[in-house]
């Protein structure tokens, strides 16, 4: 018997209840990672809350607590999901895609907040709001992951009808409800990315990939031609400096604050773009109000901690124990990358204003509780991952050569634990 066929046959009679390997210690640093951005965000929200409560007419302590709140549904979102069984979420996509299309659907026709001029949000009351697409985004990671590996385990990833025509129609129905009638162009891509690159590891062949691009990239000119504000924002990222007072005023007042913050920063306390003077201070522009505060120093660090987590993510992810887990811990990888780079990318110039968080980062408890969910279902897996090698299918009769990115990161379950 070869090294490969024993190390199979150990690992299938030594399987936990629920099938994923045998049970080890967790990725501890996972959710170290996370605490510390956590608080890094807790503590930039209490440095410029004052400026903010009083621009809004609130207390002084209103928007610290709601982040403190926002914080604790965030840590009951990560217990539910790091405990209750992965393949108890991967029978679960139809309920999940059923109530984020229904929370989707409301939102839609919720009426709209004069401030926010767009259906986004689920409102409960004056105060509290909900915004749908956090949820779309949750649902849609744990179908295409339970999808996808189905068509893994059919050997037909690469069939049109069976793989790439769902997942197109997904695609379209996403960009429908997303960017055309919520307005939310920056969430869309961060879920055409996440899925995109969910199906590009699974195996699916390049050509279909380039395929999917190009559809995205003749949608993404449409979605922007047809909408006047989304022109407008475009020239603003073309040419900020020409419209500073009027459409490109959120854009400059960034800079501004990046700029202001120097070699080590004004100081916790001392912001001055948080007095009124830069829009969404404490959500969307909040790595800008970081930056200004701790200056290049300390936007060093925040860069240094968020690959860290990053470089987490993929170690789970190449070391997950079978492609359910693997396709649900890049997804959240792809999910949290995408909307860091969107994020900061706007705040420093290089890419246009898309109104989407930092996550773990930015006051606002939707985009927190989820964020901390989909690392709660990583942190679930990371009990089951293995340093073993991969098992080289070939040589047991098997040519990978169509799926050579899903072997790469096939790892059986260690048979002498960790």
């Amino acid at each position: 018997m070869s090294n490969g066929i024993r190390r199979r046959s150990v690992w299938q009679t030594e399987r936990s209840s629920d099938g994923m390997g045998r049970r080890h210690k967790p990725d501890y640093w996972l959710v170290t990672l996370c605490v510390v951005l956590l608080a890094i965000g807790l503590i930039v929200v209490y440095a410029i809350s004052p400026a903010l409560s009083a621009s809004a007419g609130v207390s002084n302590n209103y928007y610290v607590i709601r982040q403190l709140l926002a914080i604790g549904l965030s840590l009951v979102a990560f217990a539910v999901t790091a405990h209750v069984p992965i393949s108890t979420w991967r029978r679960a996509y139809k309920p999940l895609l059923a109530v984020a299309g229904l929370m989707t659907l409301v939102a839609i026709v919720t009426p709209v907040n004069p401030a926010y001029p767009a259906h986004r949000w689920v409102r409960l009351g004056s105060s509290l709001s909900f915004q749908s697409v956090e949820l779309l985004k949750f649902a849609l990671l744990v179908w295409v992951a339970a999808f996808l590996a189905e068509r893994i385990k059919n050997r037909d990833v690469g069939i049109t009808n069976k793989t790439l025509k769902p997942l197109l129609i997904a695609l379209a129905v996403t960009g429908l409800a997303v960017a055309g009638v919520q307005s939310d162009l920056g969430s869309t891509g961060v879920i055409v990315l996440m899925i995109v690159t969910m199906a590009f590891v699974a195996g699916m062949p390049f050509k279909r990939i380039m395929m999917i691009g190009g559809i995205i990239a003749i949608g993404l000119i449409l979605a922007v031609a047809a909408i006047p504000y989304r022109r407008e924002r475009l020239m603003t990222y073309l040419h900020p400096e020409q419209n500073c007072q009027t459409t490109s005023y959120q854009a400059c007042q960034a800079l501004i604050a990046v700029g202001s913050g120097g070699m080590i920063g004004l100081g916790l306390g001392r912001s001055v773009q948080a007095n009124g003077y830069l829009p969404e201070a404490a959500n969307d522009s909040i790595f800008a109000i970081y930056a200004e505060v701790f200056g290049f120093i300390g936007v060093l660090v925040l860069l240094g901690l968020f690959t860290g987590l990053f470089g987490r993510l993929k170690s789970i992810a190449e070391r997950a124990p079978d492609d359910f887990s693997r396709l649900l811990v890049v997804g959240v990888l792809t999910w949290l990358s995408v909307q860091t780079l969107i994020n900061v990318g706007a705040m420093i110039g290089i890419l246009p204003l898309k109104g989407i968080t930092l996550p773990f980062i930015s006051y606002g408890g939707t985009s927190v509780v989820f964020v901390a969910a989909a690392v709660g279902l990583v942190f679930q897996v990371s009990r089951y991952t293995s340093y073993v090698p991969p098992v080289d299918d070939e040589r047991n009769g098997y040519d990978n050569s169509r799926d050579r990115r899903r072997v790469r990161g096939a790892y059986h379950p260690n048979p002498g634990g960790r």
